[in-house]
């Protein structure tokens, strides 16, 4: 976080020197970073907290909630940098070149350093957004170099106010992708790599399950899943419901790592009454 001070300090002087608009929404962009990398930092602490009783599936969510309110932000900023960039195509400037290449080359480093740093924890949604957005920086700067070099051999205004226009729209791009997958979870969503219908057809396998209903299958965040669900068995001691239900528990463990289920068993031959996500009892 200090080093992504430094750099937004480096790159507004940067750009006022240079006089390079592109300089400038990069270090706007690079200080979203700042309550980007605290928020996400205290979400990680928090999603390890154990569940309690106000909040009884636990904090995995904390994380979702970082990447969603990361992601909105940016969205909002990346059409602030694309109002900035047209009014300079409206009435360019002369840039300093070299202000912008080797401002551009010490951000570089750092978000190159963040973003090989962040690479192992992709697979987790609060990590990816912080991955995402320093990948986004780490490119910014190498275009900004380019743009720099080529402004200086031909003289073009306009390639800083483009550069400005095309950070803000790679930023844009890449926001609403994490926005729509964290709001998908905060939603209650089903897993994107689970069907349900796999779900049930599995459980359905396991000998004394005659009908499965009334399924639902949610992520927690974090890639921790739930799944409840209606099964209608034969009359049976409890010893075996028992059975049965460690049973379901551990092909939804094993199958498809859904760590929480819940199971309400029925008996078998009562009308059917089956929920909103599968309107009808999958059957073998």
């Amino acid at each position: 976080m200090a080093a992504t001070l430094g750099l937004v300090v480096a790159e507004i002087f940067g750009g006022i020197l240079g006089r390079s608009v592109a300089l400038l929404n990069d270090a706007v962009h690079n200080l979203s970073d700042v309550p980007a990398l605290g928020i996400s930092y205290l979400a990680m602490r928090w999603a390890q907290r154990p569940a309690d009783t106000e909040k009884t599936y636990g904090y995995h969510r904390a994380g979702t909630l970082a990447a969603f309110t990361n992601a909105f932000v940016l969205v909002l900023l990346s059409l602030w940098l694309g109002y900035e960039a047209f009014e300079r195509f409206r009435s360019p400037v002369e840039v300093v070149e070299s202000w912008m290449i080797w401002t551009s080359v010490g951000a570089l480093a750092v978000n190159g350093g963040i973003t090989l740093a962040l690479v192992r924890g992709r697979g987790d949604l609060n990590l990816r957004s912080i991955l995402v957005h320093n990948f986004g920086d780490a490119l910014s700067n190498i275009a900004i170099i380019a743009g720099a070099i080529i402004i200086h051999a031909t003289g073009a205004r306009w390639i800083d106010p483009l550069l400005g226009l095309a950070i803000g729209l790679l930023v844009l791009w890449s926001s609403i992708g994490i926005l729509r997958e964290s709001s998908h979870i905060l939603l209650e969503g089903r897993p994107l790599d689970l069907r349900v219908e796999d779900v049930a057809r599995a459980i359905l396998r396991i000998e004394g399950i005659q009908e499965v209903h009334d399924v639902h299958l949610w992520s927690l965040g974090g890639g921790h899943h739930a799944l409840s669900l209606h099964a209608r068995v034969p009359d049976m001691h409890l010893d075996e419901c028992e059975r049965l239900l460690a049973s379901i528990k551990q092909v939804a463990m094993k199958e498809f790592s859904v760590e929480h289920t819940t199971v309400q068993l029925e008996r078998a031959g009562l009308p059917a009454q089956s929920g909103y996500v599968m309107p009808e009892p999958v059957k073998k």
